[in-house]
């Protein structure tokens, strides 16, 4: 009799705790309820609602079961169930649990209307239409129905129709949650950029601190080419959320884009301070020391980026372009022809490896490369300036002043252009002038 009565102290005491959302006491009471009488059906069930408000659904879904093996069949707590089911990415019970509901209770429209989202996980889109109209000739009205049958239909890439039944589930439903999201993500995959914008913007003013919602935002800007208006988003979300990872990642890609090295290190020490094992930033560190001219630092980082991506040609060049600073030429032109034994198209690859071999003193060499990185690139005017340094090494005057030319019309208010070409004559002269004294010097030796 006392156990009976502390049970139903503890019962009461759970609904006052739950009123006040406070869920885990709640629960804790439930629980110590249940150790005392655990034959009590809505117990159970009470103990999978507040199981639900606390993301713990596997857990839920036992409790749900329990109640329904002493209660028997319970539409609602089935229902439940089966919605905890789709959360834990159990697609195929769930669907198995709403098919022996709608046998049962054939009028019951939820039984459907889940069963369409159940279907469209396992990928099998006719049997979502089919219970979409299944539902539709039960509730026509109904928002959750519109709102899965649109996940189907985004799935399949048919987002002109996911956008309309997305439109038509909020025209029931005008707060439906996250909608406008989904809207935005399908404008965005049909191109229209500024329809996605509208949308994004529409949805962050329901829910402003949402910091999901701002990251495919600034993405959106970042691929509309709105490179300050992005970075600015970014800058917004590590405000809100100073842990998020991502956005200090982007961010520092911008950063470095603009030449902004030391901010950039700044968002990339913060991102690695979070999460020291993630393998994406170590390319960017690299970048950034190197950018900072702390070449030996910015080696250790493009190591180890190597080491995981032996592949790209990204961490290659960067790499190259660091041992070139290093002054290891060798080592820097087997990067660049690692880069150019992929992709021979890369202009600025057949750049650096036609410095590296002017350094090294194959000056013929290097020309070819700088001619072809302006082939590929015509406008590529520091190639044209290499090009033009390599043709006075090698006595190619008229070849010299052509490429001269040529980067004065892209460049016209370069110094260092303008220099050489002034200077054309001066090399040409001591040219001459070697030629002529180097018969002259041997005599005297």
């Amino acid at each position: 009799m006392n156990d009976w009565f502390e049970a139903e102290q503890r019962i009461e005491r759970a609904f006052e705790l739950t009123e006040s959302r406070r869920w885990e006491e709640a629960l804790g009471e439930v629980d110590a309820a249940l150790d005392l009488n655990g034959d009590n059906a809505s117990w159970h069930a009470q103990r999978g609602f507040l199981l639900d408000q606390l993301d713990r659904y596997a857990e839920a879904i036992d409790a749900y079961q329990a109640a329904l093996d002493l209660q028997g069949s319970d539409v609602d707590l089935t229902t439940v169930m089966g919605i905890d089911l789709i959360r834990e990415g159990r697609f195929a019970q769930a669907v198995e649990l709403f098919e022996e509901l709608s046998k049962t209770h054939p009028d019951f429209e939820p039984a459907y209307c889940h069963r369409i989202i159940a279907y469209t996980e396992l990928g099998e889109h006719d049997k979502a239409e089919e219970s979409f109209y299944l539902a539709q000739q039960l509730d026509e009205d109904c928002p959750n129905c519109f709102s899965n049958i649109g996940t189907s239909l985004a799935a399949r890439e048919d987002y002109t129709r996911a956008i309309a039944c997305w439109e038509r589930a909020m025209e029931l439903e005008p707060n439906y949650c996250g909608l406008m999201q989904h809207i935005a993500q399908a404008y965005k995959a049909l191109g229209n950029t500024e329809k996605a914008h509208e949308c994004y913007l529409a949805e962050i003013r329901e829910d402003p601190g949402n910091t999901d919602l701002l990251f495919e935002l600034g993405e959106l800007l970042l691929e509309s080419g709105s490179m300050a208006a992005a970075a600015a988003k970014f800058r917004q979300i590590t405000e809100l959320d100073p842990e998020h990872v991502p956005s200090y990642v982007v961010l520092a890609e911008l950063l470095l884009r603009a030449d902004e090295a030391k901010e950039a290190l700044e968002c990339l020490e913060k991102a690695l301070e979070l999460d020291p094992e993630n393998p994406a930033l170590d390319l960017k560190l690299g970048e950034a020391h190197l950018l900072l001219g702390k070449d030996r630092e910015a080696l250790t980082f493009l190591e180890r980026a190597g080491s995981a991506h032996p592949e790209s040609d990204r961490v290659a060049m960067a790499m190259g372009n660091c041992l070139l600073r290093l002054e290891r030429c060798q080592d820097a032109a087997g990067c660049f022809g690692a880069i150019l034994a992929r992709n021979d198209s890369s202009a600025h690859a057949h750049h650096n490896l036609g410095v590296c071999m002017a350094v090294m003193g194959r000056h013929e060499k290097g020309l070819e490369h700088f001619l072809k990185a302006v082939e590929l690139q015509p406008d590529f005017a520091l190639a044209m300036h290499k090009a033009a340094l390599a043709c006075i090494r090698l006595g190619r005057w008229r070849q010299a002043r052509e490429m001269i030319g040529n980067a004065v019309q892209i460049l016209p208010d370069s110094e260092s252009l303008a220099q050489l070409s002034k200077g054309l004559w001066r090399f040409r002269i001591k040219r001459w002038l070697y030629r002529l004294w180097w018969p002259v010097r041997r005599l005297y030796r």
